[in-house]
């Protein structure tokens, strides 16, 4: 899904009381309410000498990537950073990733995204993400926080050829309970699409508003706080490792579809839904990707 830097709003240099991890819809000011920052982030892969380079990078805005890491076994890292520090309503995200045959790329942030309160307007991305027959792509981002009152849409458009493989993970943060904040107002819109060859294999939609009873009903959150997702699209998990991942600790579900396999985990924090996440990526990775999996160094710090 996204990724932030920064802690503060830099963009707008406005004090304390007027950030807008701070402010209540009545104290908005006008101007900031008029502000959307469009943002794009185009990047490429191929394979050159054994090993996994980018081969394009474009940017548009404040969107951009680290310095690229290969590790040992030839698979190049990125690290997506968005400097402003958080996504503000009227604000627009846009990335375009492709790797080209046999690329093999992980790709993370070094921190959680943010999404502010937008005062009445959305926010959105879109995530356009194209693979070649015998690519392989990690979509690993730190979690994804919507701060109460923010209106997000994000959508994935996935398109696979021959026998590419994802490995896609998603943690989402509903409001802020260590500081007793929840998600009373305002909406999250999610939709997924994953084709394969242009065949449609996967589609997911989910639209939920603040305060809706789900989020406390046992039919549906139960009032957890955070949501985890693992997605795997590529040949079919063995039953020894579906049930490995149920076994995890923690209140999470798996199911093995015909050409994905997905797993869900409800938690009360960010960071016992990433232990799961990453627990479940342990688990899966040697039959995904042929290898243990390596932990970012980004994720350490």
């Amino acid at each position: 899904m996204v990724w932030i830097l920064l802690n503060n709003m830099h963009r707008f240099r406005l004090p304390a009381a007027c950030r807008p991890d701070t402010m209540k819809p009545d104290d908005a000011p006008p101007q900031l309410l008029s502000l959307g920052w469009a943002a794009a982030l185009e990047l490429g892969y191929a394979v050159r000498d054994g090993r996994t380079v980018p081969v394009r990078r474009r940017h548009h805005g404040p969107l951009r990537v680290q310095k690229h890491f290969i590790d040992p076994d030839g698979v190049c890292q990125h690290i997506i950073v968005h400097p402003p520090g958080g996504i503000a309503g009227g604000d627009r995200l846009q990335l375009d990733i492709t790797l080209e045959a046999g690329a093999d790329v992980l790709i993370t942030s070094p921190g959680a995204a943010k999404w502010y309160d937008g005062f009445g307007r959305d926010a959105g991305q879109v995530l356009t993400i194209g693979l070649a027959a015998g690519a392989r792509l990690e979509w690993l981002p730190q979690e994804t926080i919507l701060y109460d009152g923010a209106d997000v849409r994000l959508a994935s458009r996935i398109a696979l050829h021959g026998d590419a493989g994802l490995l896609f993970g998603d943690v989402v943060c509903l409001g802020r309970p260590a500081c007793g904040e929840r998600f009373a107002r305002g909406a999250w819109r999610q939709r997924a699409d994953i084709e394969r060859d242009g065949r449609l294999i996967w589609c997911e939609h989910t639209a939920l508003a603040g305060g809706d009873p789900l989020l406390a009903s046992p039919v549906g959150l139960g009032a957890a706080s955070t949501v985890a997702m693992l997605l795997w699209a590529g040949p079919a998990l063995p039953a020894p490792l579906h049930q490995a991942v149920l076994a995890l600790p923690g209140r999470a579900a798996a199911s093995q579809l015909p050409d994905v396999w997905i797993a869900r985990c409800i938690a009360d924090s960010a960071e016992a839904a990433q232990h799961w996440l990453r627990g479940a990526r342990a688990l899966i990775h040697p039959f995904t990707h042929g290898r243990p999996a390596r932990t970012p160094r980004i994720w350490a710090t």
